[in-house]
């Protein structure tokens, strides 16, 4: 039995995340739109918080991509390398007349496990770090707030390790990543690892869901 689980956990990581394709096919920055905002996350793979993020009333659009690095237009295995620094995260493009930051915020952290430092589930190092960047002060006391009402509600049975700094700069990723969830089902890390994770999510958010996900 032990060979089995082995085995099986052996066979999820080569189809996991940390398994990407060779592209230097770099998806785009959107221009913003007239009174949208933007706001920046980092949880682990970004299959699942990119499909989580875009499920939110009030999101247009959500870009996967590196940031908290120090390279320039880092590619998917230069990240995974771990030597430039950065995290997989999501851009989410939001109206603030329908969603609010500290909203988005707590979003994100029912949408991966924020208490695990440097992984998500089998996805291990840095690169898998729960990150939340801020680009203005009121955001990073929006942030702060809600990890203290988070780990104040025992949500998490351990406290939450999110880093949080300012914003910077960000990369997007190659275009075979963008909507990745969607586009690749029958992937058995999206699977066994992607969709628990989303199908939690759309329960802790039920009430801030667009309608087709409310069901």
């Amino acid at each position: 039995m032990k060979k089995l689980v082995l085995y099986a956990a052996a066979v999820l990581l080569f189809c996991g995340c940390a398994n990407g394709q060779t592209s230097s096919d770099f998806a785009t920055v959107p221009p913003t739109k007239s009174g949208e905002k933007i706001a920046t996350f980092g949880g682990g793979c970004f299959w699942s918080m990119s499909e989580a993020m875009s499920e939110l009333k009030g999101v247009n659009k959500v870009v996967s991509g590196y940031a908290g690095g120090n390279k320039k237009n880092p590619t998917y295995e230069e990240v995974s390398s771990q030597s430039t620094g950065h995290a997989e995260v999501v851009q989410i493009y939001y109206d603030p007349q329908v969603i609010s930051y500290e909203t988005l915020a707590q979003s994100f952290f029912f949408a991966h496990d924020p208490t695990e430092l440097n992984r998500q589930g089998p996805d291990e190092g840095t690169d898998y770090r729960s990150i939340a960047f801020y680009r203005t002060p009121e955001e990073k006391t929006v942030l702060l707030g809600v990890i203290k009402k988070v780990n104040t509600s025992k949500h998490y049975a351990e406290p939450i390790v999110t880093q949080v700094v300012p914003f910077i700069a960000f990369y997007p990723a190659e275009k075979y990543h963008q909507g990745y969830y969607r586009l690749h089902g029958d992937n058995p890390y999206i699977g066994s690892v992607s969709e628990p994770k989303v199908m939690k999510f759309r329960k802790a958010m039920k009430a801030e869901l667009k309608p087709e996900f409310q069901k």
